[in-house]
């Protein structure tokens, strides 16, 4: 190899990994209960979390979805005493959230994930309270979930 060879190729490198960095490399939104919520870090603090994800109000056999909440934003504080009271009493919410790649948090001064909050709705206040709700003398009851059931006759033995 020629001696300027590996200085072009070196800073080549250097350039398109610089530059292929993206804030907004997906964005989405989880729906489910927080499972872990909490403020972590060696070096840089930051908040972290954990979604056990519902499908259909039923838990998902999948992994946790891991998230964290960015710490080049200033202007999260009543998101994470929104989710800090959801993990308390176990509301369902909604997460969006955007990831970013490359070296955009490269030493995870950001946070531990490359998922960062934007924004938390709650879908349910009571919907891990099914029996204080009964205990409290609510029994109105309300539709959580529909099931379809199909029966194959054909499957059926005599």
């Amino acid at each position: 190899m020629n001696k300027r060879t590996i200085p072009i190729l070196l800073t080549t490198l250097v350039i398109v990994l610089t530059t292929g960095c993206k804030e907004n490399y997906s964005n989405g939104e989880k729906v489910g209960t927080l499972i872990e919520f909490a403020k972590k870090g060696v070096i840089w603090d930051s908040w972290e979390g954990r979604l056990n994800m519902t499908q259909t109000g039923m838990n998902t056999g999948g992994d946790p979805f891991s998230f964290s909440f960015d710490n080049d934003r200033s202007d999260q504080d009543s998101l994470v005493s929104l989710l800090y009271q959801a993990q308390i009493d176990g509301w369902k919410v909604k997460i969006k959230y955007h990831a970013v790649w490359g070296f955009k948090n490269f030493f995870s001064n950001r946070g531990e994930t490359d998922y960062f909050i934007d924004d938390v709705t709650v879908l349910d206040r009571d919907f891990s309270n099914v029996m204080k709700r009964m205990v409290d003398g609510d029994r109105s009851g309300r539709v959580v979930d529909t099931v379809w059931v199909v029966i194959d006759k054909s499957q059926i033995k005599p």
